[in-house]
Protein backbone atom coordinates (compact mmCIF):
# COMPACT_ATOMS: atom_id res chain seq x y z
CA UNK A 1 0.00 0.00 0.00
CA UNK A 2 1.36 3.16 -0.93
CA UNK A 3 1.49 6.21 1.87
CA UNK A 4 -1.35 8.36 2.66
CA UNK A 5 -0.77 11.39 0.55
CA UNK A 6 -3.59 13.10 2.79
CA UNK A 7 -1.34 12.60 5.88
CA UNK A 8 1.59 13.97 4.13
CA UNK A 9 -0.28 17.02 2.89
CA UNK A 10 -1.64 17.47 6.62
CA UNK A 11 1.87 17.59 7.68
CA UNK A 12 3.09 19.98 4.95
CA UNK A 13 0.21 22.38 5.79
CA UNK A 14 0.92 22.27 9.66
CA UNK A 15 5.11 22.72 8.91
CA UNK A 16 4.79 25.45 6.47
CA UNK A 17 2.29 27.16 8.68
CA UNK A 18 5.24 27.31 11.31
CA UNK A 19 7.67 29.03 8.37
CA UNK A 20 10.03 26.16 8.40
CA UNK A 21 12.43 25.01 6.08
CA UNK A 22 11.75 21.45 5.02
CA UNK A 23 12.68 18.69 2.71
CA UNK A 24 10.89 15.37 1.56
CA UNK A 25 12.27 12.25 0.59
CA UNK A 26 11.25 9.27 -0.62
CA UNK A 27 12.01 6.50 2.12
CA UNK A 28 11.30 3.23 3.44
CA UNK A 29 8.39 2.76 1.42
CA UNK A 30 6.82 6.21 2.10
CA UNK A 31 7.70 9.92 2.69
CA UNK A 32 9.79 11.26 5.16
CA UNK A 33 9.84 15.08 6.25
CA UNK A 34 13.34 16.08 7.18
CA UNK A 35 13.88 19.21 9.08
CA UNK A 36 17.55 20.52 9.57
CA UNK A 37 18.88 17.41 7.11
CA UNK A 38 17.54 15.33 9.92
CA UNK A 39 14.75 12.85 10.20
CA UNK A 40 11.75 14.37 11.64
CA UNK A 41 8.65 12.55 10.43
CA UNK A 42 7.12 10.63 7.87
CA UNK A 43 4.14 8.47 6.42
CA UNK A 44 4.68 5.19 6.05
CA UNK A 45 1.11 3.19 4.29
CA UNK A 46 -1.50 5.03 6.75
CA UNK A 47 0.46 5.42 10.03
CA UNK A 48 2.37 8.20 11.02
CA UNK A 49 6.20 8.01 12.19
CA UNK A 50 7.72 10.22 14.46
CA UNK A 51 11.37 10.91 15.53
CA UNK A 52 11.20 12.08 19.23
CA UNK A 53 13.61 12.11 22.61
CA UNK A 54 14.17 8.66 23.84
CA UNK A 55 13.37 10.44 26.90
CA UNK A 56 9.96 10.97 26.00
CA UNK A 57 9.39 7.58 24.40
CA UNK A 58 7.91 5.69 27.03
CA UNK A 59 5.18 8.48 28.14
CA UNK A 60 4.22 9.16 24.40
CA UNK A 61 3.70 5.24 23.91
CA UNK A 62 0.41 5.59 26.17
CA UNK A 63 -1.36 7.37 23.97
CA UNK A 64 -4.03 6.09 21.75
CA UNK A 65 -2.75 4.29 18.26
CA UNK A 66 1.16 4.77 19.09
CA UNK A 67 3.24 1.95 18.92
CA UNK A 68 7.18 1.33 18.76
CA UNK A 69 8.72 1.31 15.04
CA UNK A 70 10.18 -1.95 14.63
CA UNK A 71 11.01 -2.17 11.07
CA UNK A 72 13.70 -4.94 11.77
CA UNK A 73 12.08 -7.09 14.45
CA UNK A 74 12.82 -4.87 17.27
CA UNK A 75 12.23 -1.21 18.47
CA UNK A 76 14.04 1.71 17.15
CA UNK A 77 14.83 3.81 20.45
CA UNK A 78 13.45 7.47 20.04
CA UNK A 79 11.04 6.42 16.79
CA UNK A 80 7.50 5.78 17.10
CA UNK A 81 4.56 5.19 15.14
CA UNK A 82 1.04 6.43 15.12
CA UNK A 83 -1.72 4.79 13.84
CA UNK A 84 -4.81 7.00 12.65
CA UNK A 85 -6.73 6.83 15.47
CA UNK A 86 -4.02 8.74 17.05
CA UNK A 87 -3.40 11.25 14.67
CA UNK A 88 -6.62 11.96 12.87
CA UNK A 89 -7.88 14.95 15.19
CA UNK A 90 -5.97 17.83 14.42
CA UNK A 91 -4.91 18.69 17.82
CA UNK A 92 -3.56 14.99 17.96
CA UNK A 93 -1.57 15.97 14.85
CA UNK A 94 -0.12 19.06 16.17
CA UNK A 95 0.64 16.88 19.75
CA UNK A 96 2.82 14.54 17.42
CA UNK A 97 3.91 17.56 15.28
CA UNK A 98 5.15 19.55 17.80
CA UNK A 99 6.72 16.30 20.06
CA UNK A 100 9.19 15.76 16.38
CA UNK A 101 10.26 19.39 16.39
CA UNK A 102 11.26 20.07 19.62
CA UNK A 103 13.51 17.26 19.60
CA UNK A 104 14.77 17.95 16.37
CA UNK A 105 17.70 20.56 17.60
CA UNK A 106 18.94 18.11 19.39
CA UNK A 107 18.94 15.10 16.91
CA UNK A 108 22.32 13.85 15.36
CA UNK A 109 21.86 13.86 11.43
CA UNK A 110 22.84 11.03 9.82
CA UNK A 111 26.44 10.91 8.54
CA UNK A 112 26.17 11.22 4.52
CA UNK A 113 27.13 8.61 2.30
CA UNK A 114 30.68 9.40 0.34
CA UNK A 115 29.89 8.92 -3.61
CA UNK A 116 31.48 5.56 -5.27
CA UNK A 117 34.65 6.22 -5.86
CA UNK A 118 35.87 8.95 -3.48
Amino acid sequence: MPYDTALADRITDLLTARRLRFATKAMMGGLCFMVNDKMCLGVTQARLMVRLDPEVEAEALKRKGCKPMDFTGRPMKGYVFVHPEGYDAEADLLYWVGLALAFNPKAKASKKSKPAGK
